[in-house]
């Protein structure tokens, strides 16, 4: 049998992704309103407790160009949704890692304590350990409300430790095995990146749950959440305004539509909003200081915008 060579990846069209209104064909295009912030992202600061292959923001023990956020900065966004009535029912956090921001438990309490559903994306690793005891109480006080979703990128240690590096599994899965004895709610972020179809993915993580005691269903895509690869180096076509038609994609569906992100710049003296999960580095993504601010247009001028979010049909709320 002749053997199949993978073909290179095709390099992105340096003329793409320019101007923020306009593509390199010259089309219009597609933009996303914000048609109402269901769920207000932070990202606690970049620092991880890992080193991982392929990481969209880079995280890493020595990177803290995004600072920790303050339990402080977050409640002034939670006063601002409250006073302006936005309707925002989740704050969701993501890193880095969140459990190595020193405020992440406070952060959750204050959160929780004003009614909001919370979202953690976490590696379940020792920083989550570390704080077991008060993270326990807080579950116990607010119950359903709280839900931690783990980064599990494959269902097989081999493959998971090839992006988040050697002896990164077996904490990984105690630490979720810790928190289903517990009774949290939980649910899996996992990554197509096998070549795997999200048929065997799924099938992976069932027996990887079965195997592990784990009382979740990795055939609900809400509790195993598959996202797409990123990779803006890689040519992607562009979004124009006439794609929502051929693709039969809502921009109301796309996460700018429903979320924002706060972020805190090192040497910042305050944090700033910016669309989404996907885009903390890029300036002119910047959408203003306040909640406010942000609810404006977003031209979808960026790969991860084509890739993960209109053809990869994904989203961070899950």
């Amino acid at each position: 049998m002749e053997e199949t060579v993978a073909q290179p990846l095709k390099l992105l069209d340096p003329r793409k992704f320019r101007d923020p209104w306009t593509t390199a064909d010259g089309e219009p295009r597609a933009s996303v309103h914000l048609k109402k912030l269901e769920t207000l992202w932070f990202c606690t600061g970049t620092l991880c407790n890992l080193t991982c292959e392929h990481c969209y923001i880079e995280s890493s023990p020595s990177n803290d160009s995004l600072v920790y956020i303050s339990v402080g900065e977050v409640a002034a966004y939670l006063d601002e949704i409250e006073r302006e009535g936005f309707g925002t029912t989740t704050i969701a956090f993501t890193g880095g890692e969140p459990f190595m921001n020193p405020d992440m438990v406070p952060i959750l309490d204050e959160v929780l304590r004003r009614g909001y559903e919370a979202l953690v994306l976490t590696n379940a690793m020792k920083p989550m350990m570390k704080v077991s005891e008060p993270l326990l109480e807080v579950h116990q006080q607010y119950g359903d409300r709280l839900t931690m979703r783990i980064s599990i990128d494959h269902y097989s240690k081999d493959v998971h430790e090839q992006e988040r590096g050697k002896r990164s599994w077996d904490p990984a899965i105690q630490g979720m095995q810790w928190l289903s004895e517990h009774g949290f709610n939980l649910d899996i972020a996992g990554r197509l990146f096998s070549g795997e179809t999200e048929e065997q993915m799924r099938a992976g993580f069932a027996r990887l749950f079965e195997r592990e005691g784990i009382g979740m269903d990795a055939r609900d895509p809400h509790q195993v959440v598959l996202f797409p690869e990123m990779d803006e180096k890689v040519d992607v076509p562009e979004i124009t305004t006439s794609c929502w038609s051929k693709l039969q994609v809502s921009p109301d569906a796309q996460m700018c539509a429903s979320s924002r992100m706060v972020i805190k710049r090192k040497g910042a003296n305050h944090p700033v909003v910016v669309p989404c999960t996907l885009l903390p580095y890029q300036p002119e993504f910047e959408l203003g200081q306040t909640l406010s601010e942000s609810f404006q247009e977003v031209p979808l001028n960026h790969p991860h915008c084509a890739r993960f979010c209109v053809l990869g049909g994904a989203s961070c709320s899950g």
